[in-house]
C-alpha cells in the first residue's frame, strides 16, 4: 500500500474528492481526513490518532533501544562474577527491554505530532484540508490522476513509499 496526499481548499471539494474515491472502489477505511483543530469535519472520515502522532515510529525505536538495553544488561550481568546468567535469561532480558521500550516509547509518540505531516503544517495551519488516501501499488497513478483531473484546485502532496501494517 501507498499512502497518497492531496491539499485540498474547503470542505465541499473534500466531500466531493471522498465520494469520487469511493465510488472508485477506495474503501472508507483507506480514506483518511485531517483538518486544524477548530474545523468540523462533519461525516469525513477523521485520521486517527495513529495517523496524527508519531506513536508508530514512538514504539519501533522503544524496541530498537528497548530490546538493544535489555541485551546490553544481560552481557554486563553475565560478566560480573558473582551473577550466574545463561544464555536464554539475556535473551529474556531483551525481549523485556522491548516490550518496556515499546510502551515507553509508543507513550511519548502519543504527544509528539507525526513528522511526516511536517510539511502540511502551513497549509493545515492557513485552513486547507489534508486528504490521506492508502492505495495499492498498482493503482497510485490511476487515483493520482483522477483527483487531479476532477479536482484541479487540488495539491498533490506527494506520495509515502510505504504506510505501517499496523496504522
Amino acid at each position: 500500500m501507498r499512502r497518497l496526499y492531496f491539499l485540498l481548499p474547503d470542505l465541499e471539494v473534500t466531500h466531493k474528492a471522498v465520494e469520487e474515491l469511493l465510488l472508485q472502489r477506495i474503501d472508507d477505511r483507506h480514506i483518511h481526513v485531517m483538518a486544524r483543530d477548530d474545523s468540523e469535519l462533519g461525516d469525513l472520515p477523521r485520521a486517527s490518532l495513529a495517523q496524527r502522532s508519531d506513536f508508530i515510529p514512538g514504539i519501533e525505536r522503544g524496541i530498537t533501544f528497548g530490546g538493544a538495553t535489555g541485551i546490553v544488561a544481560g552481557l554486563v550481568a553475565l560478566l560480573m562474577p558473582e551473577v550466574v546468567i545463561t544464555g536464554g535469561a539475556i535473551l529474556a532480558m531483551g525481549l523485556v527491554g522491548a516490550g518496556m521500550g515499546a510502551w515507553a516509547g509508543g507513550m511519548i509518540g502519543l504527544d509528539v505530532p507525526n513528522s511526516q505531516m511536517r510539511r502540511f503544517e502551513q497549509p493545515l495551519a492557513q485552513g486547507q484540508i489534508l486528504l490521506m488516501v492508502d492505495v495499492p501499488k498498482g493503482r497510485v497513478h490511476e487515483i493520482e490522476a483522477s483527483v487531479r483531473k476532477h479536482h484541479p484546485e487540488a495539491g498533490y502532496g506527494g506520495t509515502e513509499p510505504t504506510i505501517p501494517a499496523f496504522p
